[in-house]
């Protein structure tokens, strides 16, 4: 199953969702701001990604930048915390399932999840 993890106003999500509908490919939204991520969540998506935190922090948070918070000075604890408090500050999109991680919309990186459907479906 594909969780795809948004928030209101996203463009890329928006993008993403559309994307999904228009390949009839069945997911799972989670809205972080309405739904916040609990700790074995973060944890996964931490576990999953390919460059830990890169992946799925935006260095480019308002909060990040503002209060020039450096997030590699962080224990996993720390930061799990950190971002159920702030969870605007996850990169958006995040679009996972069983074999593919993408952050962001990306129109040639999404494709992995309809070619991965229709070799579900031929099996």
């Amino acid at each position: 199953m594909i969780v795809m993890y948004t928030s209101e106003g996203c463009a890329s999500c928006r993008k993403a969702r559309q994307y999904m509908k228009d390949n009839q490919l069945k997911y799972i939204e989670k809205n972080i701001m309405k739904d916040p991520l609990q700790e074995n969540e973060i944890r996964y998506l931490l576990k999953r990604s390919e460059n830990g935190t890169d992946d799925i922090i935006s260095s480019r948070s308002k909060l990040i930048k503002d209060d020039k918070i450096d997030i590699s000075d962080m224990s996993v604890n720390e930061l799990i915390s950190f971002v159920i408090k702030n969870p605007t500050v996850l990169k958006r999109p995040i679009i996972i399932d069983k074999k593919n991680f993408i952050t962001g919309y990306d129109p040639d990186e999404i494709t992995v999840f309809k070619r991965n459907n229709e070799l579900s479906l031929e099996s």
